[in-house]
């Protein structure tokens, strides 16, 4: 049965293996009883873990969360490569130079930092006003821009089978796991492809706050948005905040961040979100309707 709601918010939610994001968003439109759901970053089908979805006026608030750092969890099988670059796919590649965990370790302090990666063909990237893994399926290949993701921090270490390898990750926006491995793999002289993927958190919110989509639960859009630092108005300037005023940088004291920043009234509900503009004062970058 439905639950029926008008409420807004976000849903931390630990996807299963084999559904789609959009199968994730799909089955919470149903339980939420509304359409107005999207969700924060694709995980691809065999991949499991955090996925965030926005709830009403939540949807506009999404990407904030899409730009927080993500933590990944993958299995590195030595040997071989697929066209997918994960278990799913066909084996296109293979080789009998077994790189040892050192000289994964080695191979792995080349991918930290700010990092060029070329997107795989099955990815949701649009190129000529296709996505990637449409043209995949066409069976073309095409040539790709690489693009500049952030690696902030990887380590290796022994899996639980010969010729597996466990990799943690915490990276940015737009990072290909599938397509890290493969690079660290051939860095060393090898062939490698994701065996397992999960991801174990979008920013503070972890899989231990996770649940299936079935018993997930509404959080409030200030509790969604923790991770900027929010910034406590009185009635007179959250006036001004609701119609969408530029304000001076120096109206707001002890900033601890560059922002963005989450704008919210006495009562700790979600105004808007601000961003700094010229000449030391502040925008809105979203500002959200009020309900009386």
């Amino acid at each position: 049965m439905a639950l029926k709601t008008s409420k807004h918010g976000f849903v931390i939610v630990d996807k299963e293996v084999g559904w789609t994001s959009h199968d994730v968003v799909a089955k919470a439109r149903g339980i939420f009883a509304t359409k107005k759901i999207g969700h924060s970053g694709t995980l691809d089908p065999p991949a499991t873990g955090v996925l965030i979805l926005g709830v009403g006026k939540a949807t506009r608030l999404l990407r904030f969360l899409t730009d927080l750092q993500k933590e990944y969890v993958a299995t590195m099988v030595i040997g071989s490569e697929t066209d997918t670059l994960d278990a799913e796919g066909v084996t296109t590649k293979t080789t009998d130079h077994r790189p040892t965990l050192h000289d994964l370790q080695e191979s792995s302090k080349n991918f930290v930092g700010i990092i060029d990666q070329i997107p795989p063909m099955v990815s949701a990237v649009k190129v000529q006003g296709k996505r990637l893994y449409e043209l995949a399926r066409e069976g073309k290949e095409i040539q790709r821009e690489p693009r500049k993701v952030a690696i902030h921090e990887l380590s290796i270490s022994d899996g639980l089978e010969s010729d597996v390898f466990q990799l943690k990750i915490k990276c940015g926006s737009g990072t290909y796991v599938r397509s890290l491995v493969s690079d660290i793999a051939q860095k060393a002289g090898s062939l490698a492809h994701v065996g397992s993927l999960r991801r174990t958190a979008i920013g503070s919110f972890n899989e231990t706050v996770a649940n299936k989509i079935e018993k997930a639960s509404l959080i409030d859009l200030t509790e969604g948005l923790r991770d900027y630092e929010m910034i406590q108005v009185d009635d007179k300037m959250s006036d001004r905040i609701r119609v969408g005023a530029v304000v001076h940088l120096e109206e707001f004291s002890h900033l601890t961040t560059d922002g963005p920043w989450g704008i919210v009234d006495l009562n700790n509900n979600l105004l808007a979100m601000y961003e700094k503009f010229k000449n030391e004062t502040l925008k809105p970058a979203v500002v959200l309707s009020q309900e009386h």
